[in-house]
């Protein structure tokens, strides 16, 4: 029998983890504790359910999106097409590229709706929303690789400067890429638009048909992927500066179209140690400490 959703909070006392499936919450809430106690019963009561009513719509989530794709009828489906329809059409997306970021959004609206909370971020695997009231900051470390985490930049966020949503994508994450990024981290309105404009950016930084690129179809890993027969990289060799540089100005051009067009906040892309860093303002991303 499959388990349901499991609750638990962590030792430290303040953290509470939420997990079904492949669905896996770290959550913190900043507040009084009798604001915090109904953050989290929030949490945990809209999380109930959440997994079964995605798989309700898988087939449409995997889909491709179009200008003509049907509306989903989940809530969490709903922010999901919302963050990728931006790209229908210019690009290969389906809203599964932003359902870490589209969940985690969920979770935290439903805190907010009950508690006034000082901060608060829900974790989904790395794709983080969060929530600053007046006065508060939050400090992110952002890492090249979940396997051997190694900080690459940081950022320093405050409240009202429009950051919701970080998240990350990359060839060597837990989702599959078209790019050869290690890391590109987003920060954006919120964790569904960061989602996916993090896959957008993450599959621009490329070097086609470079030799030092491996690549297999994604259904060859992963039958039910909604990527297809599409090529997916597993390895990426050793890269000339040149090489280097060439992918990602490509991943910066694109980054620089999503801040110009309103889409994103600020991108980090890093490939093979080097790392760019694209703002709408110099105090959002710094590279890491000497």
């Amino acid at each position: 029998m499959r388990a349901g959703p499991q609750a638990a909070i962590l030792g430290d006392g303040g953290r509470l983890h939420l997990q079904h499936g492949p669905i896996d919450l770290i959550i913190e809430a900043q507040a009084g504790p009798e604001a915090v106690q109904a953050a989290y019963g929030a949490a945990m009561q809209r999380f109930d359910g959440l997994l079964e009513t995605l798989c309700e719509e898988l087939s449409l989530l995997r889909s491709p999106q179009t200008a003509d794709s049907p509306p989903a009828r989940g809530v969490v489906a709903r922010r999901m097409q919302a963050a990728v329809a931006p790209y229908a059409g210019g690009h290969f997306i389906t809203p599964m590229a932003a359902v870490a970021g589209a969940v985690a959004d969920e979770i935290l609206a439903a805190m907010h709706a009950v508690a006034p909370l000082r901060r608060a971020f829900v974790n989904n695997g790395g794709d983080i929303a969060l929530y600053l009231a007046e006065g508060e900051d939050f400090a992110i470390g952002l890492v090249d690789r979940p396997d051997r985490p190694g900080l690459f930049a940081r950022s320093h966020v405050r409240a009202g400067e429009g950051i919701g949503g970080i998240a990350t994508s990359g060839w060597r994450g837990r989702s599959f890429s078209l790019g050869i990024a290690d890391a590109v981290t987003v920060l954006a309105g919120n964790a569904a638009a960061a989602d996916a404009a993090a896959t957008i950016i993450a599959n621009a930084v490329d070097l086609p048909g470079h030799p030092a690129v491996h690549r297999v179809s994604a259904s060859s890993l992963q039958p039910d992927s909604d990527l297809g027969e599409r090529l997916v990289t597993r390895d990426v060799g050793p890269l000339t500066h040149e090489d280097i540089a060439t992918a990602l100005r490509a991943g910066e051009a694109r980054a620089r179209g999503l801040i110009d067009g309103g889409l994103i906040r600020a991108a980090a892309l890093h490939l093979a140690g080097v790392t760019t860093l694209v703002s709408t303002a110099n105090t959002l991303l710094q590279p890491k400490a000497a």
